[in-house]
């Protein structure tokens, strides 16, 4: 947490110098405080137009933010999965190993090379696909059409949301070799890396036995992430599409592919990147509503999604269905999930819903927009997700200090305190008696 705070006091002392900023001064220091904040957190939200408020310097220290702002915290997570799985038995550890092949809990620098050949290898791949069409299709010189592929590929594999266009990609809602490639980038960074590795290696299994095709092996995380992820992705295209499907605003004045396109972006974007192809604004109160849920979900741990993360909702929902169906102990995919995993969750998620509510409640007295408005900037700040209703730079500057503290403490909360809890767990001797409280 000191590493992140100090990288994006760094990275607002550069936005604040006066040949990052267009024009003869520098940015205000709450201005490059968000800017920064909202880059490190690898949030989207912003204050100022990126495009036409940033000097090239400037957008060259927002991307450099967003890139150190996204490794560390794929490293981060990945460092603190390791170090909470050095807290299972010998036998439990040696059974995961062997599960997963995964890298050796000793193996943190290896660890670390993988986060980092993983994210360039998609940035890269993703660079390319944009600056060809920006290049081929709308005529831009190479120069231009690579520094365009370059920073919204990285933007959107690190679930940044940022764009160098002042209307964000609301000029590209229809055109798939533009959101196709970004919505990809977003949803391979939502996973996470230890999905990521599990994948990769599943294809080259198919590479070397086309007819060998399990998941059985895979690991409970991956199965939760990768099932969650499809799952979460249909229904949010669906609802989006079908409240938005007349409202000529945002998808009503655009043919059924269109429609469809644009439904699938945005319901990618509520996987925590901020990039939309709509104006926002002008969504109707229920797609509002239902992105809300979308955004607290979140994607995959250990990447660089935001939320309260697929695994914790799928935990949270197998204790439902397990309590409905009156069983006792909670099973997902043939295991046995610990009572400690249950007590997590719910955890994290009694903590995110008091944050969030907090912060909408003194945004309300601070200004005099709608709740649903404020609702959706506080939650999409929280889960780091970067969309925005067009109401952030309208916000006093307190509460834009408000959102600056829920992007930084959504974006490391939930993984401090998940690693907190099951790190430091205390042993008692006794117990004391039992007794239940009337409930419902």
């Amino acid at each position: 947490m000191f590493g992140f705070a100090l990288t994006i006091l760094g990275g607002t002392a550069l936005l604040m110098l006066p040949n990052a900023r267009v024009g003869p001064d520098g940015a205000s220091f709450v201005e490059a405080l968000f800017t920064a904040t909202s880059a490190v957190c690898v949030t989207g939200l912003t204050v100022v137009d990126t495009a036409k408020y940033w000097t090239p310097f400037g957008q060259i220290v927002i991307l450099l933010l967003i890139q150190i702002g996204g490794f560390g915290i794929m490293s981060f997570a990945s460092v603190v999965g390791l170090a909470i799985s050095r807290k299972l038995s010998l036998r439990s550890r040696m059974t995961a190993a062997a599960e997963t092949k995964s890298v050796g809990l000793e193996d943190v620098k290896g660890l670390v090379f993988g986060v980092v050949r993983i994210s360039l290898a998609i940035e890269v791949t993703v660079a390319l696909l944009l600056a060809l069409r920006f290049m081929i299709g709308y005529g831009e010189p190479v120069g231009r059409a690579v520094w365009l592929g370059v920073f919204h590929s990285v933007s959107s594999f690190n679930n940044a949301g940022f764009a160098l266009f002042s209307d964000n990609l609301m000029g590209f809602a229809t055109d798939a070799w533009i959101c196709l490639p970004i919505a990809a980038a977003i949803i391979l960074g939502g996973l996470g890396f230890p999905v990521i590795v599990q994948l990769r290696r599943q294809l080259r299994t198919q590479v070397r036995h086309p007819f060998k095709w399990s998941i059985r092996t895979w690991t409970m995380n991956s199965r939760i992430v990768v099932s969650g992820t499809i799952v979460l992705l249909i229904l949010g295209t669906v609802y989006i599409t079908a409240v938005e499907w007349s409202n000529m605003n945002t998808l009503g004045a655009l043919d059924w592919p269109g429609k469809l396109l644009a439904g699938f972006f945005q319901s990618v974007q509520t996987r925590t990147a901020g990039f939309n192809s709509v104006d926002i604004g002008q969504l109707d109160s229920a797609t509002l509503l239902g992105m809300d849920v979308l955004m607290l979900i979140g994607g995959g741990p250990a990447g660089t999604a935001g939320g309260i993360k697929i695994t914790t909702f799928a935990v949270l929902f197998f204790i439902l269905w397990t309590e409905v169906r009156g069983q006792v102990a909670v099973n997902v995919f043939g295991k046995r999930l610990s009572r400690a995993v249950h007590r997590e969750a719910i955890t994290i998620v009694l903590l995110a819903v008091g944050v969030i509510i907090s912060a909408t409640a003194a945004l309300m007295l601070l200004t005099d927009f709608s709740l649903d408005a404020l609702l959706f900037e506080a939650i999409s700040a929280f889960a780091t997700v970067g969309l925005s209703t067009g109401i952030t730079a309208g916000l006093p500057w307190e509460g834009q200090i408000i959102l600056v503290l829920l992007m930084f403490v959504g974006r490391l909360g939930p993984i401090t305190v998940g690693s907190a809890i099951a790190l430091r767990e205390r042993h008692t001797t006794y117990e004391l008696p039992k007794e239940r409280p009337i409930i419902g």
